[in-house]
């Protein structure tokens, strides 16, 4: 954890900084003025502007630094306590009863006036204070169906039941536990602040992220019409493999396109000893796994981003037996939304061309579904994401910030939020979580540092959360400057 300098040891660096760079002797400036006399140094009148212009921006510094020090103490009495926690319980998509329950309760011990069940388990805190703007402020809640295995002694050993009846191990393999916190956080803040801001914060704590399926239903549920369309949205991530502490604040693109597609395939049954007497659905979607992946090959432009992977097959059920249907679940990932539908039709066109080259009839042709597991592509409003980089590098330093290319195309229902009628701006910032020597190690040819969605997935809480909560606050504070 670093430590910050007092607001005096700021200003003795800044008078020292300056008379070097002036090549003013300290000692002769301070003697100097004792005799009354420091005004006919040659070098002064510049020195003493510089200096000027440095003590004028002491109260921001020491502002500044009030602020860490709050969100350090808050860590240390309170968010330290409620990460584990969320840690140690989590739950599934739409299933986040106890999460939000508490994430209410936290919030209402900010005054923050809560309503529960918005979009099946999502909550929406109000924070009111005066005239202004309405800002959003979002946080996902769920868990993944994973058996954790990152030796932390707060790890998980969680069970739940899905919501198709499944028994199955949870744990918070993306960081979601971070943010949840790091809002009971910014609350916190904003809550002892009020003095420094005027208008409403809505607080969004949102189900079924890793399903990119609660952002949509929460606003299906009314929520821009029961408490307001905001002027703007904010959101963050926390990010592994990128080092604890630091942000990124993308200036557009920051998370791809993401649709859940099923293609159910038929077949007619037979004999696995007398394949002419039937259709092989098996033998069908054995090539359309390989037709689909021509699409980004041989279809899409070689610079333009796209991925059709197919995650799951299921036909079949005896060595013998030649089934008459298989299953097939896909994700379809894209940067702009014209290669989206490029890829979701060709998905559709080359499963029909498939089943007709397999002399299917019309009316067994494979069924290609669109689920409601999709989310457009997350871009961030230029302007108000220059806005909110500002605000955080006037608070938290210009060398709080980290950049890199994405390795991936992870996707974001953030979108939705912001991607309504209403066209709200929106900016989403990623906080990195992993603990800088674990990156060299990794660089240097050591252990690879676990991804996002593994069972060994793990965060630096306290760098993370103590460095989310100031640049949120630190966001929502420039935009209800009073």
């Amino acid at each position: 954890m670093s430590v910050r300098a007092s607001p005096a040891a700021v200003a003795g660096g800044l008078l020292y900084s300056l008379a070097v760079s002036l090549r003013v002797p300290v000692a002769a400036v301070w003697k100097s003025s004792r005799k009354g006399n420091l005004m006919q140094k040659t070098r002064f009148p510049r020195f003493a502007a510089l200096l000027l212009a440095a003590v004028v921006a002491l109260p921001a510094v020491a502002a500044a630094q009030d602020l860490a020090d709050a969100i350090a103490e808050d860590y240390r009495t309170e968010l330290k306590a409620l990460f584990e926690h969320f840690h140690r319980n989590p739950e599934l998509s739409f299933l986040e009863h106890g999460t939000a329950e508490r994430l209410a309760a936290e919030l209402r011990k900010s005054g923050v006036e809560v309503t529960e069940g918005i979009g099946r388990t999502g909550i929406v805190g109000m924070m009111e204070n005066g005239d202004g703007p309405l800002v959003l402020v979002r946080a996902d809640m769920d868990g993944l169906p994973v058996r954790e295995q990152s030796e932390l002694p707060y790890a998980s050993t969680a069970r739940q039941v899905d919501l198709s009846g499944e028994e199955v191990p949870v744990m918070h393999a993306c960081g979601h536990d971070m943010h949840i916190t790091t809002m009971v956080g910014v609350a916190r803040r904003l809550a002892a602040m009020r003095d420094q801001w005027a208008g409403t914060v809505m607080f969004v704590g949102q189900p079924a992220e890793e399903r990119i399926m609660g952002a949509r239903e929460m606003l299906e549920d009314g929520l821009y019409e029961r408490f307001g369309v905001p002027d703007y949205a904010l959101a963050l991530h926390v990010s592994a493999g990128r080092p604890a502490g630091k942000i990124e604040v993308p200036p557009g693109l920051l998370a791809s396109s993401s649709d859940s597609v099923d293609i159910t395939v038929f077949g007619v049954g037979a004999h696995g000893a007398s394949p002419h007497r039937g259709k092989d659905p098996i033998y069908i979607a054995a090539q359309l796994v390989v037709a689909l992946q021509g699409i980004v090959s041989r279809e899409l432009n070689p610079l333009e981003p796209g991925v059709v992977t197919v995650g799951a097959i299921h036909g079949g059920f005896k060595h013998n037996v030649i089934p008459d249907r298989v299953e097939l679940q896909l994700t379809v990932r894209a940067n702009s939304e014209e290669t989206r539908e490029q890829l979701l039709s060709a998905i559709e066109r080359i499963a029909e061309g498939v089943g007709r080259a397999a002399g299917l009839p019309a009316s067994l042709l494979p069924k290609v579904v669109r689920t409601r597991e999709s989310t457009p592509v997350t871009v961030n409003d230029p302007e108000l994401a220059a806005r909110v980089k500002a605000a955080i590098g006037r608070g938290m330093g210009e060398d709080i910030f980290h950049s890199e290319p994405p390795s991936g195309m992870g996707a974001e229902d953030f979108a939705y939020f912001v991607r309504t009628e209403h066209k709200v701006p929106g900016t989403y910032f990623n906080v990195g979580g992993t603990d800088p020597a674990d990156l060299e190690a990794e660089a240097a040819g050591g252990p690879p540092v676990p991804s996002h969605h593994s069972p060994f997935f793990r965060i630096e809480p306290e760098p993370s959360i103590l460095a989310g909560v100031e640049a949120m606050t630190l966001a929502v504070l420039d935009l209800l400057q009073p």
